[in-house]
């Protein structure tokens, strides 16, 4: 056995490149109305879904942050091999859904979030100077 090799380790090729599987999966999560971005390099294909939630491929897996492990104060990772798209459409759909109620409340649509609840920074209503965030406050008038 060389240094590099684990007794358990079975290597088996991938079922598809990673972007080709990334496509796929693009294709279901728009079929279910969510609409991502593909990207690849080294050898990984990256869907990005939403902020928070990034589908990682390697050609033979799908994994993905799923939620947040309590007890080990770490983030909770799923996996599925890339034969099961449709169903890794499905789960990925409803951690979106989940991370939407979280930013927006019961509204999971950002859509249907009033102006005040976006995340988006104030502005300045006409007449008014818009704040800064270093913004030094300006001297007392008057005699001291």
């Amino acid at each position: 056995m060389r240094d590099n090799e684990h007794p358990n380790f079975h290597w088996h090729p991938p079922e598809a490149s990673a972007v080709e599987a990334a496509e796929r999966l693009r294709q279901a999560l728009e079929a279910l109305g969510v609409v991502v971005d593909v990207h690849d390099g080294y050898g990984l294909a990256l869907v990005s879904v939403w902020d928070g939630l990034v589908v990682w491929c390697n050609g033979d897996r799908f994994w993905w942050q799923a939620g947040w492990d309590e007890q080990c104060g770490r983030p909770a990772y799923a996996s599925r091999p890339v034969s099961g798209v449709e169903e890794v459409a499905r789960l990925v759909t409803a951690r979106c859904a989940e991370l939407r109620r979280v930013r927006f409340g019961e509204r999971a649509d950002p859509r249907q979030a009033q102006p005040e609840e976006r995340a988006d920074p104030p502005r300045a209503q006409a007449g008014e100077r818009a704040a800064t965030p270093m913004q030094e406050p300006e001297p007392p008038q008057g005699p001291v």
